[in-house]
């Protein structure tokens, strides 16, 4: 089944065309990303995944059914977004009441609210912190913060709209954790981003966006290691490709583990060849 669709996507805000023509498919339980450089349509387009924009061309289906007759209300049953900016979404008195205000609206029972509550503020790393006041957060928290409380309502669909700009180390590892969770649920993540290394690390597929185009997509090792494409969207290759170029490696890695697994057998085949010829 398809978590989203969109055929012939276009939009205006008035001048001029922030998206033109977009056609794409994300499959559910995969994890997809939207990169390209600033004014390329990414958060325009993710907007309309939930409602906040309607097509002014073509159309999105969100789960077989054409957004364009849904509500933002009816759409966040289904899809997450998490903003870039986390002061943006955060406006209770306390954590717990800011995670449970999602699941509560959505006329969740108090256990299920509890339930769902304490799982996202553990997955999140912010147990402990129930009765502390949001905005005496950190930045770091308060980004955790937005995402739990969009985790609590349980959505298959999470949009992460810019999720580590300005965030620690700590706050990068649990995306990571949550987006691969989340992939092992079967649930479908979207991330929109400007950090490649992020994206070549936790993604299945990526689409470039530019000037409001889709100009490349595909599996995101093929994609993010072309350096022409790289290049005409404004972006860097990843920090794992360019390493893989530097040491001659036969293969793009997927991952560091995958580097270091890479080097390990390299290095065994090094010692075994000095081993036989000494």
């Amino acid at each position: 089944m398809l978590a989203v669709r969109a055929e012939d996507l276009w939009y205006s805000y008035g001048e001029g065309w922030a998206l033109k023509g977009v056609t794409l498919e994300i499959p559910e339980g995969e994890v997809a990303a939207v990169v390209g450089p600033n004014g390329s349509g990414k958060t325009t387009f993710a907007k309309h995944l939930i409602g906040l924009l309607k097509p002014t061309r073509g159309r999105v289906l969100v789960y077989g059914e054409d957004t364009k007759g849904l509500s933002v209300a009816e759409l966040s049953r289904r899809v997450g977004f998490v903003f870039q900016n986390p002061n943006h979404q955060i406006f209770s008195e306390t954590v717990y009441d800011e995670v449970a205000f999602g699941p509560r609206n959505l006329g969740f029972d108090g256990a299920r609210v509890e339930e769902l509550v304490k799982s996202s503020l553990r997955l999140m790393g912010l147990e402990g912190k129930e009765g502390e006041r949001p905005y005496m957060l950190s930045m770091g928290e308060r980004e955790r913060l937005a995402i739990a409380s969009v985790l609590a309502m349980d959505p298959r669909l999470l949009i992460l709209d810019e999720p580590t700009i300005g965030q620690d180390r700590s706050t990068m590892s649990r995306i990571i954790e949550v987006v691969r969770r989340l992939k092992g649920e079967g649930r479908t993540v979207l991330l929109i981003s400007h950090d490649i290394d992020l994206v070549y690390e936790c993604s299945d597929y990526v689409f470039v966006f530019k000037e409001g185009e889709v100009i490349g997509e595909g599996e995101v090792a093929e994609v993010l290691s072309n350096p022409e494409l790289v290049a005409e969207a404004s972006l860097s290759l990843p920090k794992l490709v360019e390493l893989s170029r530097l040491l001659g490696l036969d293969r793009v890695p997927s991952s560091v583990e995958d580097v270091v697994e890479v080097l390990l057998n390299e290095a065994r085949r090094i010692r075994e060849e000095e081993l036989a010829n000494p």
